[in-house]
């Protein structure tokens, strides 16, 4: 079995596996259930095409392959993050996950006014303002 015969019964093996790959990634983007589940199968689809990149590399013998597939590594991280920062500031629930009870959305209720004994609002009064004495001389400036 020679090494050329190898490679091309490994390539085949090598692309079976990466079309079920595909298949069950494009299923899981496709249906969901949540909008993180579909980030991860398309963070998960760019692997998958950067694998067929590889293995295309290898039966033809070009490596220029090799660096579309390294960009295209770049690319898909900075999706993935661009896809994390969006789901953190949105700050979605999916489908299948509960919503913890918090306050109600609106403005916020009036803080309570202190009032005296006979029920009238306290009056505010001002507080002193500290004064501050002009600072003396040093030694030096004295001289």
């Amino acid at each position: 079995m020679t090494p050329e015969l190898i490679v091309e019964y490994a390539s085949i093996v090598a692309i079976a596996i990466l079309v079920v790959a595909l298949l069950l990634t494009v299923y899981r983007a496709v249906i969901g259930p949540t909008l993180p589940d579909r980030i991860v199968a398309l963070d998960m689809l760019v692997g998958i095409v950067i694998g067929f990149i590889a293995v295309i590399a290898l039966r033809t013998g070009y490596t220029l392959y090799i660096d579309i597939a390294i960009a295209l590594v770049l690319v898909g991280f900075l999706a993935t993050v661009a896809f994390a920062r969006f789901v953190l500031a949105r700050g979605c629930v999916g489908e299948g996950e509960e919503i913890e009870p918090g306050p109600a959305p609106g403005p916020a209720p009036p803080k309570p006014v202190a009032t005296s004994a006979a029920g009238a609002a306290a009056p505010k009064t001002a507080k002193p303002r500290k004064t501050s004495k002009p600072a003396a001389p040093s030694g030096k400036e004295a001289k």
